[in-house]
């Protein structure tokens, strides 16, 4: 799409801060006004359209697309978004460990136990650890506290999450991110050990790096953008 505006503002508004382009709202693809939750996250955006040269990429625009999913997407279905999340921990990465080789088993356990001891902490609970793919059943009480602190979050932080978990393949990963303040470089690398291993062992093409550095980035976006909502 050709860029057809010039000026970009920050408008406050009654749904937040929209975003006016020449002084007309912007629109999300169904047609509401894109209004953000904090003065912090409509600057981010606005920069995006900012930074457009003579046509509108939204590929370069990803703090715009999600707000955009969060406006289309996820205020209309709230609560089942929030539990399509929630049910990573069922599974959660970092429940499920190596058996084997003795160095492997110990890189896991250097990086995810402090993930599970913060989750320990932090909402009370208890995870069954296990060795090898066969899958393992989480206390309920567990599961139902971790639904309950996802859900506790409006649909803008939920769509930033739902990267951060979906990326990671850990309810635990995002939530460490988004609530207990860990360094989303360093979630990051944790759960990708085993892949980190693999390469280590046969080697890695281009096409898988580059593939490995897209999503990457996607979370370290996911986790600026999680940032901005809070304020």
């Amino acid at each position: 799409m050709k860029r057809f505006y010039k000026d970009v503002a920050v408008v406050p508004g009654d749904m937040g801060h929209e975003i006016q382009l020449d002084g007309r709202p912007v629109r999300t693809p169904a047609r509401a006004a894109l209004a953000l939750p904090t003065v912090r996250l409509a600057e981010a955006v606005a920069d995006e359209w900012r930074l457009q040269g003579e046509t509108v990429d939204p590929r370069t625009m990803p703090f715009t697309g999600l707000a955009n999913g969060a406006i289309d997407q996820i205020t209309p279905n709230r609560d089942s978004f929030a539990a399509g999340i929630a049910r990573y921990g069922t599974s959660d990465l970092l429940c499920y460990r190596a058996e084997g080789p003795v160095e492997l088993i110990g890189r896991e356990a250097a990086a995810w136990d402090p993930l599970l001891d913060w989750a320990r902490r932090r909402y009370d609970v208890t995870f069954r650890v296990t060795h090898g793919i066969i899958p393992v059943d989480q206390p309920s009480e567990t599961l139902e506290r971790l639904e309950g602190a996802v859900m506790a979050y409006d649909p803008f932080m939920l769509a930033g999450l739902s990267t951060l978990v979906t990326l990671s393949g850990s309810l635990v990963c995002g939530l460490a991110v988004v609530e207990g303040g860990h360094d989303a470089d360093t979630v990051w690398m944790a759960s990708e050990i085993d892949e980190a291993w693999e390469i280590e062992q046969w080697g890695e093409d281009a096409e898988a790096a580059a593939r490995s550095a897209r999503r990457r980035e996607e979370f370290a976006m996911a986790q600026r953008f999680c940032a901005l909502v809070s304020g």
